[in-house]
């Protein structure tokens, strides 16, 4: 399970995880309503870890992690697999995976693409593309930063939320095109990239997925 610092447990798989990612999410949100709302008020603090649920004891070394746990998504461990655990493990960092370069280049052209006309900054389907792009973007560089063996079912939940994000991508683009806010050789050059970003995010899941059947074997996976 994915208890950090805790017992060995069960190893959490992709649905495992993505009901917890589904629940931080949750909390992230309440967090940001509640901040919103009481961000002039000189109790805020307090409040806020009252309507969290968060104990009035917290010092603020822990107030500060629980604030950052819920502020930064990608909080999983940065501890060194062991050498048997390298199967996947073919870059040293996510930066250097071709999808991520792929998506992060992606989210390079659309802001060119703004740039060039400006008029797309008011266009909703533009903002949603641009904004499920980058998405998709940082999705990635949380599922590709770890291969820890007990963490393929989180990466695999991550390159879910990726694919996701690419596909309402896609569905904004068809928007932009059918309302004539960009050109047939923009949706061209854009589709071509969307698709090799989508095409990627499939492929790799596969392979993280036969690697968890490989792990823990076949009877594991619940697809």
């Amino acid at each position: 399970m994915g208890d950090f610092g805790c017992e060995p447990g069960p190893v959490w798989d992709e649905y495992d995880w993505e009901r917890f990612l589904q629940l931080q999410d949750e909390k992230t949100e309440k967090y940001m309503e509640l901040l919103e709302r009481y961000l002039d008020d000189p109790q805020r603090d307090e409040i806020i870890a009252r309507e969290m649920g968060w104990p009035e004891a917290l010092d603020d070394d822990d107030w500060n992690a629980e604030v950052d746990a819920l502020a930064h998504e990608d909080w999983r461990s940065n501890d060194e697999a062991s050498e048997n655990d390298q199967t996947l493990s073919e870059f040293d960092s996510f930066e250097n995976h071709s999808l991520y370069r792929a998506a992060f280049a992606l989210t390079i052209w659309i802001d060119q693409l703004f740039d060039q006309q400006a008029a797309l900054q008011n266009e909703p389907a533009a903002v949603k593309l641009a904004t499920h792009a980058a998405l998709a973007s940082a999705k990635l560089a949380a599922a590709l930063s770890d291969d820890d063996a007990d963490e393929i079912g989180m990466t695999i939940a991550y390159l879910k939320r990726a694919l996701k994000a690419i596909t309402i991508s896609m569905d904004a683009a068809g928007q932009l095109l059918s309302n004539s806010s960009i050109t047939a050789a923009q949706y061209a050059v854009l589709q071509r990239r969307l698709f090799t970003v989508r095409d990627g995010i499939i492929s790799l899941m596969g392979d993280y997925r036969g690697e968890w059947r490989r792990r823990f074997g076949p009877e594991s996976y619940r697809g």
